[in-house]
């Protein structure tokens, strides 16, 4: 199989992310893996997409580490590939990274990646599925019973009516990851509350979000592949981010800490409730993540934390999504575009 992974720049790549941990799976299963940044991408006069490409020397590795060190290092296999010759197309960037320092290229991969489609690559997760997730508001189209209570706004006394009504909610940006701009706010805040909504409004849309009490024990990140949660030998790649001293915020670059997850019926409830749309929308791998009986939020650009996952199962789930890709790149070579029955989301 040849499959090419798109993240936002390869030289930013570190080798605990998932990424570097599915190169390498896939490489050490034999299959030729090239990696390219997004803005390593190029349509050709031939109507070709084309790209400045990079791949390891060896073909085998004991370590995401050693394999990231040849990626990146001199030993590196540089050339210009024509994407629409992969079976596989990746894209692992994160748009919500360049939203503000490189705006060009926040859509550019899924873009390119469905011009891609038109010669049979398969994409994932499906480039029209994310383009309707290109904000935090894809995520109010699921259903509501997962769902906090959420006003989206730039309107100031609209967030302060919210915030009095509610007693206590979270203000974060629209457009943005990583736990940056986000705020808890408190009853006796309220009176001061503008400058939180200064903070968090100056990039755009302002999420207001009823604060769910069971996030004082952190969110649990749950896998989903292929719409179903991501099992192997009884355990579900899952695990739990729990804050660190007084921070609000669970996210592992803002101070969390991990540990193991327990899977419950209220989970595996909540990744059903919304598994329809994520078939119907092609995502393929997607990171759930759950505090008590509401989702956060959806993660369907490159989610990461299958590593984590493996820390504590002891099982390397990344071996499994390589073979789930494999099972779509044969069932595309054995019956064509023949498939309009037949969501690839669920092969």
């Amino acid at each position: 199989m040849k499959i090419g992974f798109v993240v936002n720049d390869v030289m930013t790549e570190e080798a605990g992310y998932t990424t570097t941990r599915l190169g390498c799976e896939a490489v050490n299963q034999g299959h030729e893996v090239a990696v390219m940044g997004v803005g390593d991408l190029a349509y050709d006069p031939d109507e070709f997409i084309r790209a400045r490409a990079r791949s390891v020397p060896q073909k085998k590795y004991g370590s995401h580490e050693s394999y990231l060190k040849d990626l990146l290092g001199p030993k590196a296999v540089k050339k210009r590939i024509t994407v629409d010759e992969l079976d596989v197309l990746m894209l692992r960037n994160v748009p919500s990274d360049d939203y503000l320092k490189r705006p060009w290229a926040a859509t550019i991969a899924a873009e390119f990646g469905r011009v891609a489609m038109r010669h049979g690559v398969i994409v994932v997760n499906d480039p029209n599925g994310l383009a309707k997730a290109s904000s935090k508001m894809y995520f109010q189209l699921f259903p509501e019973e997962v769902r906090p209570r959420t006003l989206i706004t730039r309107d100031r006394d609209e967030i302060k009516a919210f915030a009095k009504e509610e007693g206590r909610c979270v203000l974060k940006p629209l457009q943005g990851s990583g736990g940056a701009s986000v705020f808890m706010v408190e009853q006796s805040d309220i009176p001061n509350l503008n400058q939180m909504i200064d903070a968090v409004s100056r990039d755009g849309f302002v999420i207001c979000q009823e604060y769910l009490p069971a996030a004082a024990d952190g969110d649990m990140r749950l896998f989903v592949m292929n719409g179903r949660p991501l099992q192997v030998k009884g355990k579900y790649a899952a695990f739990r981010r729990l804050r660190s001293g007084g921070d609000m915020r669970s996210n592992i670059h803002a101070g969390g800490k991990l540990a193991a997850a327990e899977v419950s019926e209220k989970d595996l409830k909540i990744a059903e409730i919304v598994r329809p749309k994520l078939v119907q929308d092609g995502m393929f791998l997607v990171g759930l993540d759950i505090v008590g009986d509401k989702l956060m939020e959806i993660n369907v650009f490159s989610p990461g934390g299958l590593g984590s996952a493996q820390k504590f199962t002891k099982i390397n789930f990344t071996k499994f999504v390589i073979a789930a890709l494999e099972r779509k790149m044969n069932y595309m070579k054995f019956y064509g575009r023949n498939f309009d029955n037949v969501d690839m989301c669920t092969l």
